[in-house]
């Protein structure tokens, strides 16, 4: 298994395998767990859509900044909730009166929600 492993690796991880010392393995299991070791910090971790309700508007950020910056943390969110991102959007605004006026119309789609708010 050691062996089949070694065909399935490329670029840097491959230059890894190689600057390893002949005969300094003797398991697969072994094997796996220095390569987790040595990877497990370049993994991305994958963001749901309830991680957008961690998001504060900065005291000193505009509401435009903040919408940006909100859309970028969106962006990395795949199959995200629309609902679940619209009640996060509207969680932390900073005025009462836009999130009154967003929670009138409860029906929104997200792109109706971030065209009101940036009005």
């Amino acid at each position: 298994m050691c062996k089949v492993f070694t065909i399935t690796l490329q670029g840097a991880a491959q230059d890894w395998f190689h600057t390893l010392l002949s005969e300094s393995i003797i398991s697969f299991k072994e094997l796996a767990f220095i390569f987790t070791k040595e990877y497990t910090s370049y993994r991305t971790i994958k963001k749901k859509s309830d991680h957008l309700f961690n998001l504060c508007k900065k005291h000193d950020e505009s509401l435009r900044d903040y919408i940006k910056r909100f859309k970028t943390e969106k962006a990395n969110i795949v199959g995200y909730d629309d609902r679940i991102v619209s009640s996060a959007f509207k969680n932390d605004l900073p005025a009462k009166h836009l999130y009154n006026k967003l929670t009138i119309a409860p029906n929104q789609t997200l792109a109706e929600v971030f065209a009101t708010a940036e009005c």
